[in-house]
């Protein structure tokens, strides 16, 4: 007859594999431990570009060109309050600040941001960045407008920028397949062109619109092509479209990090912003 010490109890092997099991099921169910939650940025915290190093890598800068480019900057509320007066006198003429994200953030520096740009004398405009995990892409596009990215015949208001890129805060697109990713843009842009009669920017990246939309091309039609390359060019673009209208190619530019080139001189940039 076995004998069992005080105290001590023995469990069937079964039921060891049992308990085993279930242990490792309830693990995927607790929360992030603080190392996992440290790797993953808080809500709201996202900006244009913010992807592109770690997924697209940085491959230098632009090489020189007979093509007359226009430089701009894009921001974001952690960039702070901005120097718009030094990046005025370094040659920006062109600026976008972001409004948005989703329908739960708001730029605590928008103020500052779009309308600093706006009196030093640039042509500005705002960008909202998306989550086609969280609502609806007329939700954002409305929640959009109704916080800064609306648009104005002024000659100095661009429209708005849709930053749709990867997620910083879960699977790179938003757990949607390329389908139902083409339609929240189209839901988003619709939305946009309705409240606004404007056309907007589409802000993405070659590899990430492969990837999470199929290389859908049926955009570039209306929709001008913000692109993202940290590199001497700015590559392959994404299907449909034949030229870009805005390139971001650097994120650790002078004064602000994101520097981009509009495709043109200056008067194309007032086109684009007269609709």
């Amino acid at each position: 007859m076995p004998v069992h010490r005080p105290g001590s109890v023995r469990i069937p092997h079964t039921v060891a594999v049992l308990l085993t099991a279930l242990l490792a099921a309830l693990s995927f169910s607790l929360p992030l431990s603080s190392a996992q939650a440290a790797t993953t940025p808080g809500r709201g915290s996202a900006y244009m570009g913010m992807g592109v190093p770690a997924h697209d890598g940085r491959h230098g800068t632009p090489a020189p060109t007979a093509v007359t480019q226009t430089e701009g900057v894009d921001v974001a509320g952690y960039q702070g309050n901005v120097a718009w007066s030094t990046l005025w006198n370094s040659g920006v003429r062109w600026a976008y600040t972001k409004a948005t994200e989703g329908t739960y953030y708001t730029n605590p520096y928008f103020a500052q941001q779009y309308n600093g740009s706006y009196n030093i004398g640039m042509i500005r405009g705002a960008y909202h960045f998306a989550t086609p995990d969280t609502t609806s892409g007329a939700a954002q596009a409305s929640y959009f407008v109704g916080h800064g990215g609306g648009w104005s015949k002024d000659g100095k208001t661009l429209p708005g920028a849709l930053d749709i890129e990867w997620n910083p805060y879960g699977a790179e697109c938003y757990g949607k397949s390329a389908s139902g990713m083409v339609s929240w843009i189209a839901d988003f842009l619709n939305t946009y062109k309705s409240l606004t009669g404007r056309d907007a920017v589409i802000y993405t990246a070659t590899s990430w619109w492969s990837d999470c939309t199929g290389n859908y091309g049926g955009f570039a039609a209306n929709n001008p092509l913000w692109i993202a390359r940290y590199a001497s060019d700015p590559g392959t673009l994404p299907a449909g479209w034949s030229y870009y209208t805005m390139w971001q190619y650097t994120s650790s530019g002078p004064t602000v990090g994101d520097h981009d080139k509009f495709n043109g001189a200056l008067d194309r940039v007032q086109a684009l912003a007269n609709g």
